[in-house]
């Protein structure tokens, strides 16, 4: 009997072995590009063990600006892209490189500045004049400049008053190229003006003498999708995976798990699927 189970022992192990690495029985995963501030914010590290959990297929996520993970999916590098800038993400649909978007969560940006308010934005009626006051008093501003959905949405503000700083080179004007915590890192070290998405704000601890001090304007609304890569473009897309990912995301379930969200009592993001 002994010798039985001896070389049945022996025989399980390489059995184990090559049931573990054969790929026929290897664990499902897809890759999710996302943004720094679902991933900076925390919202990844709570959301992605649940639906490991739900379905079996380990869901890994590259955080990068939104143009970076928007490209991800164009080269194939990507099955699903989760990102918050909805101008981008419409231009990757008619491009081809995904047939359907579908809301996911909103949340808003903030304007955040040294409680000092050199520029006294505080008192601003809306988010243009906001951007007018900063350029007007040549206050320290730091942009991310990485092509992200929060850098996106800064340069529409910049826009709306006309002015670009980036180009005309202002001595004030600071870009990072860097994701949303280390912009803020460095906004902080500087006690300097940035614009940042809420719910990476709340997680961001070292804020020194930093506060928020606009916020409310509807042009502040930051919306979230998720869009499935085209096979058709690229093939290697996990198409039955990843659009698990997708419909679990966007299900109740899903979407009460991102609601439950919170830091110190403080929802980060609001699930908004079903608009």
């Amino acid at each position: 009997m002994w010798l039985y189970l001896k070389s049945l022992k022996l025989i399980s192990i390489p059995l184990l072995a090559f049931l573990t690495i054969h790929p026929l029985f290897a664990q499902t995963s897809i890759v999710i590009a996302s943004t720094t501030s679902t991933e900076q914010s925390g919202l990844l590290e709570f959301l992605l063990p649940a639906f490991e959990k739900k379905t079996g297929i380990i869901a890994k996520a590259v955080a990068v600006g939104t143009g970076q993970a928007l490209d991800m999916g164009r080269r194939g590098d990507a099955d699903v892209v989760l990102v918050h800038d909805k101008q981008a993400e419409e231009k990757f649909l008619s491009q081809g490189f995904s047939r359907t978007r579908y809301n996911v969560m909103y949340n808003d940006f903030v304007l955040i500045g040294p409680k000092t308010d050199p520029a006294n934005i505080a008192q601003s009626k809306d988010t243009q004049t906001v951007f007018t006051r900063i350029y007007n008093q040549g206050a320290t501003f730091v942009s991310r400049g990485d092509k992200s959905g929060t850098h996106a949405a800064e340069l529409r503000y910049w826009n709306m008053i006309a002015m670009s700083p980036s180009a005309t080179k202002q001595a004030w004007y600071k870009e990072t190229g860097s994701g949303m915590g280390p912009a803020l890192n460095t906004a902080s070290a500087m006690n300097a003006y940035i614009l940042a998405d809420r719910g990476t704000w709340i997680s961001f601890k070292n804020r020194g003498d930093l506060k928020i001090l606009f916020e409310g304007d509807s042009q502040l609304f930051n919306q979230y999708g998720v869009m499935l890569v085209n096979p058709d473009k690229n093939p290697q897309t996990k198409v039955k995976e990843g659009q698990m990912f997708i419909d679990w995301l966007i299900s109740p379930e899903g979407q009460k798990i991102i609601a439950s969200y919170k830091i110190s009592g403080q929802q980060l993001f609001f699930p908004n699927a079903s608009q």
